[in-house]
């Protein structure tokens, strides 16, 4: 008896097993096609506009995603475009920095990173800043009188162009001063024209670098002098750098080969400068794509850099800390320089390519999806993906967002990943108004330059959970027959033996 109940219970275990089996190959089959089962409900409109201008509130989205910080809303929707597997992140090269990052100025995607988060002292990379605050806030032809306190700045052994209190130069003859020569009582000389005092330029610098996405920076004066409340990351001086790559001003002073001040107030002398950074033309450690940059050194700090560097459409941005010595930044700068030009491609994200997005559970699983007029601002058109990997190889996330802007009921942040890499980003901005548009099941693309996705409500059901279901019934069924045969069975022996009595 109980041998004839273990082989009907494993009769009944191989059939369910091979319903499981069938639901399997299944699940192949449908996972093949488009993703999700749709049941129409009301109509929603939205409009996806692709831009390259970066804002600063772009920018804050772009240094969120690269400094992958973790949101509990975030979903993850493989883009629809292909399903090829492409291979892993370029192997990088060693380098002897302490710490170092590699990024693409437009995108702001990370191609490389060693402990770039881990605070440092930036010396006199420093300057970067206080030349991107005196051209975005004064004009060139100001002109500034050295105080006694900015003359008085400086040590014998530090940069410095020799400035008199009392001195006058133009800011363009000064900013020349501070990039090229790293004059550090001139860059004294403009925290004072601009704030007033030292307190108050810090102040400005710790804003603006926030602004820009930095993330875990400090400044507490105007030239990198070594001070425990003055630091930085390479991260976030990267970050600093992608508003000065992008200020042609900055750029063409910073890149100048050479410069000469004539005879002042103070003195018949003409001052020469030439170029500190080794990459630049004319320089020991030459680089063709080299666009600028800043060199650093303390006691403290090591020798720093920050180099911008431009081939064809790619525009990278290298910051090295804690060097130990001129050369070895030069080298690492180039060897991470080589490794993103020549494992790297910037492909273009279209407005359909965006729109992809609405195809996906990562859209119909969050609280973006609803009767909404949905509008993104695009950080940049491009994403950095290695040499052999194609836009069909990205996932996409979209991450909630704290609301920035009151025109707009909340924001969210879609980051475009790679192999865990994040290799660009839009923002995306919502509100409320309800809109009218084509009837459809499913999203589709304008042919003018504003595309136009129309989508309606679905309701998203995972095919595990059917699947799941449909396993259980199978095998509820399979009990029941089996106990329904062996009812069955009983009363077919009782009536035999009834028959034999």
């Amino acid at each position: 008896m109980n041998m004839t109940f273990i082989n009907k219970m494993s009769k009944t275990a191989n059939r369910i097993l091979k319903c499981t089996i069938t639901a399997a190959l299944s699940i192949v089959i449908i996972t093949s096609a488009p993703s999700g089962i749709y049941a129409s409900q009301k109509a929603t409109t939205a409009t996806a506009q692709t831009t390259s201008a970066t804002t600063a509130s772009a920018q804050a989205s772009a240094q969120k995603a690269s400094s992958a910080s973790s949101q509990p809303a975030s979903q993850a929707a493989k883009t629809p475009q292909g399903t090829s597997k492409a291979s892993k992140w370029p192997a990088a090269p060693s380098i002897s920095a302490g710490s170092a990052v590699l990024i693409d100025a437009d995108t702001g995607a990370i191609l490389y990173d060693k402990d770039c988060h881990s605070k440092a002292y930036p010396a006199s990379t420093t300057k970067i800043m206080t030349a991107l605050l005196a051209i975005e806030n004064n004009s060139l032809d100001d002109v500034i009188t050295f105080s006694r306190a900015a003359a008085n700045s400086y040590k014998w052994d530090e940069a410095n162009t020799g400035t008199r209190e009392g001195e006058q130069f133009t800011l363009e003859q000064a900013l020349y001063a501070t990039l090229l020569k790293s004059a550090n009582e001139v860059a004294y000389g403009i925290a004072e024209h601009i704030a007033g005092s030292i307190p108050a330029f810090s102040e400005m610098m710790n804003k603006r670098a926030k602004e820009v996405g930095a993330l875990n920076t400090h400044f507490n004066n105007p030239n990198g002098l070594s001070d425990p409340e003055h630091y930085t990351t390479a991260y976030d001086l990267a970050m600093i750098g992608r508003a000065c790559f992008n200020n042609s001003t900055f750029m063409t002073i910073d890149s100048a080969e050479s410069y000469k001040i004539g005879p002042t107030n103070k003195t018949a002398q003409t001052r020469y400068f030439t170029q500190r950074h080794g990459m630049v033309k004319g320089n020991g450690y030459q680089y063709e794509y080299c666009k600028g940059g800043k060199t650093g050194f303390t006691d403290e700090s090591g020798y720093t850099l920050i180099t911008f560097a431009q081939k064809d459409n790619m525009r990278l941005i290298c910051v090295v800390f804690r060097e130990a010595d001129d050369a070895s930044r030069y080298v690492d700068t180039k060897a991470l320089f080589d490794y993103g030009f020549n494992n790297f491609h910037k492909t273009a994200v279209s407005s359909s390519d965006v729109s992809s997005l609405f195809n996906s559970s990562s859209y119909y699983n969050s609280k973006v999806y609803g009767n909404s007029d949905i509008t993104f601002s695009m950080d940049s058109s491009y994403v950095d993906l290695p040499s052999d990997v194609s836009l069909s190889d990205v996932e996409i996330k979209v991450e909630s967002n704290d609301n920035s802007d009151d025109a707009y009921d909340f924001t969210a942040d879609i980051i475009f990943t790679y192999d865990s890499h994040t290799v660009g980003s839009a923002k995306l901005l919502v509100n409320t108004l309800q809109s009218d548009g084509p009837s459809s099941n499913l999203p589709y693309i304008s042919k003018d330059n504003s595309s136009v996705v129309s989508q309606k409500k679905c309701l998203v059901i995972n095919i595990w959970y059917v699947i799941i279901g449909i396993v259980l019934i199978l095998a509820a069924f399979e009990i029941y027959e089996s106990i329904r045969e062996n009812r069955m069975r009983r009363r077919r022996r009782q009536r035999a033996r009834r028959r034999h009595r």
